[in-house]
């Protein structure tokens, strides 16, 4: 498994969690996609001069260059919200987190004080009837999350398309969800074919349309596939006061020979490795770490935390959304706008700023930012 505490690389320091504290619009949270995926606007940093540029995500074409690989996650989005009822009638939400076994889950229950070890709860259907499929609750954490285990199913898992929801985050607040969630709370490139998959999306790659990735395809740009399925890991709040402090959620990855070997080569070549999002940056990192910056064929469980100051390996360029305050997403972003120094966060915060003062969308159905 890969840790947090691999990275000698770091350089220890008492960077604090409130330093990524910004001040964002409530309305310049996206609640709703753009009408069309590529009609989302694109900042570009240049993380050397500071400089910054405004467009709409096709320019992305415009800074990709023949030879430039670019690394997208195909994990694919499960509807991992389950909706039930107690058997003296209390209602509640579940958010599966991780398979141990077949019929058996970690689970965010909310609400969660009365769910105590024993509990059962029935499952609802759409239409908010009684499914035939039950959860007892077996275990809890000091997390607070509930180990269930299900019944009236051979596998919950297979019934999640038929019972389950698309699990938008919490600040989409929205009455109900819509039909077209399913699709565009989604890649258009995800794969079913790497395990149960993330409870949340890699949103970096919302914004391609199957045209888009041809064109950059002719454009000269090599693509390639990871996989990291987004868990806990990827979106838990920081609530440690001290960066150092902070140990983050376990999530699994894989990497096939096939990417490992394309960008390995590329960085003998000294052509760039565009990562699309933080997840696919991630994995990169977190495999270079352990191979003295070469990549392998790997399928494994990483935890690492990227923040200022870290030295990158592997990432020449990062497509990335603009993400929530004291997030780990954001300390990463300002870990990569300069590598192995702190101040990237004023760098990536300053750009926020002009994001916010331009009228952005933030977030995950939100518009994209470009670090080169």
């Amino acid at each position: 498994m890969f840790s947090s505490s691999e990275n000698e690389r770091y350089v220890s320091g008492a960077m604090r969690t409130l330093d990524f504290d910004y001040f964002l619009p409530p309305e310049l949270i996206a609640q709703m996609p753009a009408t069309k995926r590529d009609q989302s606007r694109l900042l570009v940093l240049n993380r050397t001069s500071e400089e910054i540029f405004h467009g709409a995500f096709p320019d992305l074409l415009e800074n990709l260059f023949p030879g430039d690989v670019l690394v997208l996650n195909d994990s694919r989005v499960i509807p991992a919200r389950l909706r039930g009822m107690s058997e003296s009638g209390g209602k509640f939400e579940a958010l599966l987190l991780t398979e141990n076994h077949t019929n058996d889950w970690w689970a965010m229950l909310r609400p969660g004080k009365r769910r105590q070890v024993g509990t059962k709860i029935n499952i609802l259907a759409a239409d908010g009837t009684h499914s035939g499929i039950s959860a007892i609750v077996k275990e809890i954490n000091r997390e607070g999350h509930r180990r269930v285990h299900f019944a009236g199913t051979p596998n919950i898992f297979l019934e999640l398309e038929r019972f389950g929801e698309i699990p938008l985050p919490p600040y989409v607040e929205r009455n109900e969800l819509l039909q077209s969630d399913r699709e565009r709370y989604q890649t258009v490139y995800a794969s079913r074919a790497c395990g149960p998959g993330s409870i949340a999306a890699p949103t970096a790659g919302l914004h391609f349309t199957n045209e888009l990735l041809e064109k950059i395809k002719r454009r000269g740009v090599e693509i390639c596939y990871v996989t990291l399925h987004v868990g806990l890991g990827t979106f838990a709040p920081v609530k440690a006061e001290a960066l150092n402090e902070h140990v983050m959620h376990e999530e699994y990855f894989e990497i096939t020979s096939a990417t490992a070997k394309a960008i390995n080569e590329a960085k003998e070549k000294k052509r760039r490795v565009i990562g699309v999002g933080t997840t696919s940056l991630r994995v990169l990192e977190s495999v270079a770490a352990e191979n003295s910056g070469w990549l392998i064929a790997t399928k494994n469980k990483t935890k690492i935390f990227i923040h200022p100051p870290y030295r990158f390996q592997i990432v020449d360029a990062l497509l990335t959304n603009f993400h929530l305050p004291r997030s780990t997403l954001l300390m990463l972003a300002s870990a990569f706008a300069s590598p192995g120094e702190t101040r990237g966060r004023e760098i990536i915060l300053s750009a926020y700023q002009t994001a916010i003062e331009k009228r952005y969308r933030f977030f995950s159905y939100g518009d994209a930012m470009l670090i080169v």
